[in-house]
C-alpha cells in the first residue's frame, strides 16, 4: 500500500491543479467572447428566376414624342439679289430604319408545356453561365438562350446545350422592337 504521505501528495497536487484551472474562470466574472464576423463571397451570385423575367409592353402611341422632322433650306437664286424675297423651305421625310432587325441572335432551346420545370432548367443554365430566360406563348413556356452578337459563340453553345440537355436548339435572329 502506499504511505500515507504519498496519499496526501497526490491529493495535494490535484487540488492544486482544480485550483488553477478552475479558479481564474470563477474570479473573472462574465467573459466577453469577441468573435469577427467574416462574410464570405459567393463564386457566383444565385440568380432568382422573378428577376429574369421580364413583361413586353405595347408601344406608346405619342405624337409629340416623334424625333423633329429634317428640315432642308433651300434658298432662290433671286433672294441674293432681292433681300425682301421671301425664304422657301423644304421638308424631306426621312423613312425609320431599324438598326437591330439583324444584329443579334437567340437559341430557342426548347418549348415545355410545364412552366415550373421551363423555369428550374433556365435556374441550372444560369448557375453553368449561360444566359437562359423563359418566354411564354400559347400554353408553351419557350426556353431561350442570348441574346448575344455573335452568331458563332451562340453556335458552339448549342453544341453545349445538346450534351447538357439533350435537346438540338434553334438559331433564331432576335428582334427586339418585335420579340
Amino acid at each position: 500500500m502506499a504511505s500515507k504521505f504519498q496519499n496526501r501528495l497526490v491529493g495535494t497536487v490535484i487540488l492544486v491543479a482544480i485550483g488553477v484551472i478552475v479558479l481564474p474562470d470563477l474570479l473573472d466574472g462574465k467573459k466577453a467572447h469577441y468573435q469577427e464576423e467574416i462574410a464570405s463571397i459567393p463564386l457566383k451570385p444565385e440568380l432568382d428566376s422573378e428577376l429574369e423575367s421580364f413583361e413586353i409592353l405595347d408601344p406608346i402611341d405619342d405624337s409629340q414624342s416623334l424625333p423633329p422632322t429634317p428640315v432642308e433650306v433651300v434658298e432662290n437664286a433671286e433672294s441674293n439679289q432681292a433681300q425682301d424675297a421671301p425664304l422657301t423651305v423644304e421638308i424631306k421625310a426621312v423613312p425609320e430604319r431599324n438598326e437591330y432587325q439583324e444584329s443579334a441572335w437567340i437559341v430557342q432551346l426548347m418549348a415545355l408545356k410545364n412552366a415550373e420545370n421551363a423555369k428550374n432548367l433556365v435556374k441550372d443554365l444560369q448557375k453553368r453561365g449561360y444566359q437562359a430566360h423563359t418566354k411564354p406563348e400559347n400554353g408553351f413556356t419557350r426556353v431561350i438562350i442570348g441574346p448575344d452578337v455573335s452568331k458563332s459563340k451562340l453556335e458552339r453553345q448549342i453544341i453545349e446545350l445538346e450534351k447538357i440537355t439533350g435537346s438540338k436548339g434553334q438559331l433564331l435572329k432576335f428582334k427586339p422592337l418585335n420579340p
